[in-house]
């Protein structure tokens, strides 16, 4: 199976609802991975955000790829506290402004889930914004600060930007026309480090125990084995250095690797793995497949999984996180 060289125009989000399966009950590595950049967003805010330049009235904040929750809600928590700090530490008490949240996702997002459990005790107004962040969501000049964690690497589609080496991350592009001059975009991706193979990354022999899978149950020949693609990007430091250095609006204020793995309390069981995989991809298998056969493929994925847990531990040296903190010129 690839995983990207695909070229979709559905948009296949998490699975939602609180169910067993459900990205909500299933995302805890996802969190983790918030975790491990938690004090460098209250370093890049401290540091980066020049509050007093900004003069507003009504801070905006925009969570690119949100999910249905709960970990936007808690990064998002942490990202308003910060600002908050950050004007109390200027002795600015009585500007700090308040805060509107747009919390975005593609339209087939489970927002009735998101908006739910949305916090009652939180100091933010929140709305939603459907759509995919590769195109424009918000009048230009409109946000203050952006955030996306874990969703810039899981595309609906391959941008012709990534294909073509002469022109930006057209997410990228957009983003910049959104942000107000001084805002502050902060990015968390799934990467590896320079000069390693993804072949050789857990994810990847995910997919290829996914695809036997797939061809042992008899759900789909071997030709429709190699026609799936799992559209995925994960950037190089050059290759997004690059992308960034060619988009001309932002300036590169951090950029470095963090390690998901050191906050786990060990490796993940097989059956928390199977959970996380199938409450991230179950949609894209379900339309791609037949649907009724989502239970039989991931409870034969879950024994392979249980024979092959050592390939699939999460290794510090190969998976691994980017984290970005861009400034708008």
């Amino acid at each position: 199976m690839s995983n990207n060289t695909a070229t979709m125009q559905e948009s296949f989000p998490m699975t939602g609802g609180d169910g067993s399966y459900s990205y909500a009950n299933n995302s805890y590595f996802q969190r983790q991975c918030a975790n491990a950049s938690k004090s460098m967003i209250e370093e890049a805010i401290a540091e980066k955000l020049d509050v007093q330049a900004l003069s507003t009235k009504t801070f905006c904040l925009a969570d690119l790829g949100c999910s249905v929750g709960p970990n936007t809600f808690v990064d998002i928590q942490h990202i308003v506290g910060a600002v908050e700090r950050r004007y109390l530490a200027l002795g600015l008490k009585s500007h700090i402004p308040e805060f509107q949240v747009f919390f975005n996702d593609h339209a087939a997002n489970d927002f009735n889930t998101l908006f739910a459990s949305l916090p009652t005790e939180r100091r933010y107004f929140a709305c939603g914004v459907p759509g995919s962040f590769h195109g424009r969501l918000f009048p230009e000049s409109s946000i203050h600060f952006m955030y996306s964690s874990n969703a810039l690497h899981w595309l609906s589609r391959m941008p012709d930007e990534i294909l073509d080496k002469n022109s930006p991350l057209h997410g990228t592009r957009e983003g910049a026309k959104e942000l107000v001059v001084g805002g502050i975009m902060v990015l968390i991706m799934s990467t590896l480090p320079d000069g390693t193979s993804p072949y050789r990354s857990p994810p990847r022999a995910s997919y290829d125990i996914l695809e036997s899978c797939l061809m042992e149950t008899g759900i789909i020949s071997e030709a429709q084995a190699d026609s799936f693609n799992h559209p995925l990007y994960r950037p190089s430091l050059e290759q997004l250095t690059a992308l960034v250095e060619r988009n001309g609006c932002f300036s590169i204020e951090r950029m470095e690797l963090t390690n998901p793995a050191s906050k786990l309390d060990g490796p993940m069981s097989g059956h928390a793995y199977t959970m996380h995989v199938r409450a991230t991809i179950e949609g894209l298998v379900a339309k791609h497949f037949r649907s009724e056969s989502v239970d039989q493929l991931f409870h034969l994925f879950f024994k392979k999984i249980e024979n092959m847990s050592r390939q699939l531990e999460l290794d510090p040296k190969e998976e691994i996180q980017r984290f970005v903190v861009l400034k708008r010129k």
